[in-house]
């Protein structure tokens, strides 16, 4: 039997999500933890409906195993270095939802973000938390 990549998979996440299938992969989360890892990197998608599945996503996962979704802060962190200030603004709503010390942490680093919308995210964050 062939061995599907990482690459691929989360190729096929991101498609699922952008279907709108997202109790496929939250079912998917819930088996395999290391799926959390890849968090930062399929938000950094070019799709709208997939960075909206995301987030949705970490909603119902909060909801579901909170005690895992730290798992996903090094990845948001990094995508929070990203060239594009869209996915840094994503990567600090998605911090915002995981809601931890570790995850405000970093998204009150983004307050002097250049971008003016990314600074405005992340206070918006900071404010709800």
């Amino acid at each position: 039997m062939d061995q599907v990549s990482d690459k691929e998979l989360k190729k096929v996440i991101a498609d699922f999500l952008e279907m709108g299938h997202v109790d496929n992969i939250i079912a998917m989360f819930r088996r395999d933890p290391r799926y959390y890892c890849w968090i930062g990197e399929i938000l950094a998608d070019e799709r709208f409906a997939v960075r909206l599945g995301v987030s949705v996503l970490v909603e119902e996962l909060k909801t579901l195993q909170p005690e895992r979704l730290p798992l996903a802060i090094p990845s948001l962190g990094k995508a929070l270095d990203s060239e594009e200030p869209l996915y840094r603004g994503e990567a600090v709503n998605i911090l915002g939802i995981i809601g931890t010390g570790e995850a405000i942490e970093l998204v009150r680093t983004k307050l002097a973000d250049p971008s003016p919308q990314v600074r405005e995210m992340a206070g918006i964050v900071l404010d709800e938390s």
